[in-house]
This record gives structure tokens, C-alpha cells and sequence, in this order.
């Protein structure tokens, strides 16, 4: 065999950095983990770290996010079929993850993510990207829930119950961490499950803001990548929406979701401006959430929406955007395999996913199509 390229070698590195992370965390937690131990512990030099992750936080992050997304899922699970018995499924799922019981260790793998709120509390550059991020759970989970929802039963949508939800959860793991002993999880789960029953606003408002969408006719030829909600391949090409989204604009999505027509394919672009800190923290909060929604959901009741993580870039600029950062909002209509309509700003998702679709160039027939 010939000698690995540069690119196999830093991905052999960055993967030792993360196991001996992993481990380093485990057993000091994050607080009195060292990055020395750590380049130790992956045969590695300090420097070498650092060209990998620019901080420990970076690093800390990376290693959540890792195990949240290979974590495996039970061997045969048993998704509810109503509101209440898929809620009671996920918050099982969900407590199941957490330090219960006080003879933990003061670390151990169970507490490897007990520093995570606190340094998500640090900045607020970290604390706004979170809140978006936690609106986007909130509205997969709400979607989730309406695809339960009965024949006959009154439309509207679920995503304040699944606030709720969210709320109870995340604070049940901040006790678990900060009170071993104290959660009950019989108890969490039932409660959880006594949400579904919950009489919220299901009113969705419109935007305030609108930004015109204008036609256009554009090659669409995205590179392969991964939904992270359903765990396979993106369907990038189907016809519907693709938003490109920076970390504060996540809740936009819900507007091309609401506004897009049926059966259209609606597809969330994350990316940031900090792709160290918060495309971890990203992955993580995407990861947690989706990996007990498909242990608790049917397939049939899994959300429309694909969210795709594009840390380099190379998704956006196929739709256009040359340029990223947490505010950007740009979104692009996609019919036979070509760009039709865009708009970009807030409001965008809105526009884009609302505006009609222009007929197929005369030369291109239906059938031509499919």
C-alpha cells in the first residue's frame, strides 16, 4: 500500500484526537480535562490538537456530537402509534441517556455531557445559535406529532407541544447532572406522554417580512450528502425547497415548511460562520434530538423536512450562495433538477416556498421530467 495522502492523515489524526478526547473527558470532565493529556493519550503533539480543533470547547463539542450520532438505537424498537405513546417512547429514549442514579461516577461516559449547558451559557454567540437550534428540534418533533394526528382530527400545529416536550427534558437533564437521584423517570416519561393532550395555540403566523421571490432558470447540481433526520442519503433533487440557513435564522424554516405545496420535498442547509464551535454544537442538538424520533415515530409520521449540514460550504454555493455566515437566509425552488425561483433575506424561506412554479420550458415535456 502507498503512503496515506494528507487529507487521510489528518483524518486519521482528528480521530485520535477524539477518542483520547472522549476518554480525557470521561474520566477528568471537561473542566479539568488538559489538552497535553489529551495529544498524550493520541500519540500525538499539541500542536497537532490544536490544527484539528481550535479549543477544548471545539473539541468537547466535536466528541458529543460523535457519540450522539453513532449511538446505537434498540434492537427492535416499538414506535407508538398515538401522540401519547410516541412521546412516552421518546422520553424514555431520551432519560435513558441521562445520569440517573447517585452511585454514578463523579464523570464516567454517562456525565460526559454535564458541562455542556454551562459552556453553551458562557457566550452569547453560543447562546443565540442554541436557541435556534432548539426551535428547530421543537419544530421536527411538532412535525412528528401532526403525523400522528388522526383522520378527521382539527389541523394545527404541534410545535408549542413539542416546546413543552423539549422543556421538560432538558430540564429533567440539567437535574440529573446537577442533582443525581432526584429525577424520577417513570415519572418524566408519563408526564411527557400527558403533553400530548396539551391545548395550545396550534395557530401558525405568517411572517411579518416579506422578501419577493424573483424567477429564474439555473443549473441545481448539489454534491452527495446526508439528511441527518432520516439518516440516508438527501434527496437533493427532488423538486421543492432548499433553504440555506445561518445558526440565527434556523426558525425561518417553519415558514417554507408551512408554505410549501404538497408533496414538495423542503430541505434545511445549516451553516455557520463559526464552523469550529457551532457546527458540532449543531450536529449535536440535531443528533439528540432525531436519534429518539425515529425510535419513538413510525417511518410514515417522520417530518417532510431534510436538515443537511454543509460546514465547507460547497452545498451553498451550489445553490448560488458564495458566501456564508449565521445570518444568512437564502432559499431556492427546485424543479426538474433546476433552480426556478430564489430569494434571499428574511422572509426568504417564506417567499420561495409560496411563490408559483413557472411552466417547463417548452422543449421539456412532463414525461421528459420523470
Amino acid at each position: 500500500m502507498g503512503r496515506p495522502s494528507r487529507v487521510e492523515l489528518q483524518e486519521r489524526n482528528r480521530a485520535k484526537v477524539l477518542t483520547a478526547a472522549r476518554d480525557e473527558f470521561a474520566e477528568h470532565g471537561f473542566r479539568d480535562a488538559k489538552v497535553d493529556r489529551i495529544a498524550g493519550r493520541a500519540g500525538l503533539t499539541r500542536g497537532a490538537v490544536y490544527s484539528n480543533f481550535p479549543s477544548k470547547r471545539a473539541l468537547y463539542f466535536s466528541v458529543l456530537a460523535a457519540l450522539a450520532e453513532r449511538a446505537p438505537g434498540p434492537p427492535h424498537p416499538e414506535p407508538g402509534h398515538t401522540a401519547p405513546e410516541a412521546l412516552g417512547t421518546f422520553a424514555r429514549a431520551w432519560v435513558a441517556r441521562l445520569p440517573l442514579a447517585d452511585t454514578d461516577e463523579p464523570h464516567g461516559p454517562a456525565r460526559l455531557g454535564m458541562y455542556l449547558m454551562p459552556e453553551i451559557l458562557a457566550e452569547e454567540r453560543i447562546r443565540r445559535p442554541f436557541a435556534q437550534l432548539m426551535k428547530l428540534d421543537a419544530l421536527l418533533l411538532g412535525l412528528a406529532l401532526e403525523g400522528l394526528r388522526p383522520p378527521g382530527a382539527p389541523a394545527g400545529s404541534l410545535v408549542r407541544v413539542a416546546e413543552a416536550v423539549l422543556t421538560t427534558l432538558h430540564g429533567a437533564a440539567q437535574l440529573a447532572a446537577a442533582a443525581p437521584g432526584f429525577v424520577e423517570p417513570f415519572n418524566v416519561v408519563s408526564a411527557c406522554a400527558q403533553l400530548a393532550g396539551l391545548d395550545l395555540n396550534g395557530w401558525w403566523p405568517p411572517p411579518h417580512v416579506i422578501t419577493q421571490a424573483w424567477p429564474t432558470d439555473e443549473p441545481w447540481s448539489p454534491p452527495p450528502t446526508v439528511d441527518a433526520v432520516h439518516g440516508g442519503p438527501a434527496r437533493l433533487t427532488d423538486d421543492g425547497v432548499v433553504a440555506i440557513l445561518g445558526l440565527h435564522r434556523l426558525e425561518a424554516v417553519e415558514e417554507a415548511v408551512r408554505a410549501a405545496p404538497p408533496g414538495a420535498t423542503v430541505t434545511a442547509v445549516l451553516v455557520t460562520g463559526d464552523p469550529d464551535e457551532l457546527a458540532p454544537l449543531a450536529r449535536l442538538a440535531v443528533a439528540d434530538l432525531c436519534g429518539c424520533l425515529r425510535q419513538a415515530f413510525p417511518p410514515s409520521a417522520w417530518p417532510r423536512l431534510q436538515v443537511v449540514f454543509d460546514e465547507s460550504g460547497a452545498l451553498a454555493a451550489a445553490a448560488g450562495v458564495p458566501a456564508v455566515s449565521d445570518g444568512t437566509e437564502v432559499a431556492v425552488r427546485i424543479r426538474a433538477n433546476r433552480i426556478t425561483a430564489r430569494a434571499d433575506g428574511r422572509g426568504a424561506c417564506h417567499a420561495t416556498a409560496s411563490a408559483p412554479d413557472p411552466p417547463l420550458p417548452s422543449a421539456q415535456t412532463k414525461e421528459d421530467v420523470e
